[in-house]
């Protein structure tokens, strides 16, 4: 004999819908909540909307909330990955060749200054040796 959970959602002593997890039931009664809450708002404004319309928009603005409150600006919009050109990747160790190359140059052309500095030393100090 198998045993399941069901969560059923109930709105003013009407069955609304039944859910396999209690999460999504959750869930679906807040989106319920949010729009009672914004029909009662539009039946208390200036502007004159339907039963119908007024309760289609509710569920719709309680059902798109996140995209409400981003233009609302209450909330920064999520980023959305950028579509970028396709580009051959580069291989890390082929970036890292190259800072090595670099530092190679670098090290070598001090090591050379460094030589010639020197040989002027002992150039400078053997014509003094002789002229002395």
């Amino acid at each position: 004999m198998a045993v399941e959970s069901r969560f059923v959602v109930i709105r003013n002593g009407v069955e609304a819908k039944t859910f396999m997890d209690k999460k999504s039931a959750d869930e679906y009664d807040k989106m319920l909540d949010m729009a009672d809450n914004l029909s009662q708002m539009f039946s208390q404004s200036s502007v004159e909307l339907s039963d119908s319309a007024n309760e289609e928009l509710s569920i719709y603005l309680a059902q798109h909330r996140e995209e409400v409150l981003v233009a609302l600006l209450a909330k920064k919009p999520a980023k959305t990955a950028v579509e970028k050109k396709a580009v051959k990747p580069v291989d890390e160790t082929v970036i890292d060749e190259v800072k090595e190359a670099k530092e190679t140059k670098k090290s070598s052309e001090k090591a050379a200054a460094a030589k010639v500095k020197k040989s002027k030393t002992k150039a400078t100090a053997t014509k003094l040796s002789e002229a002395s």
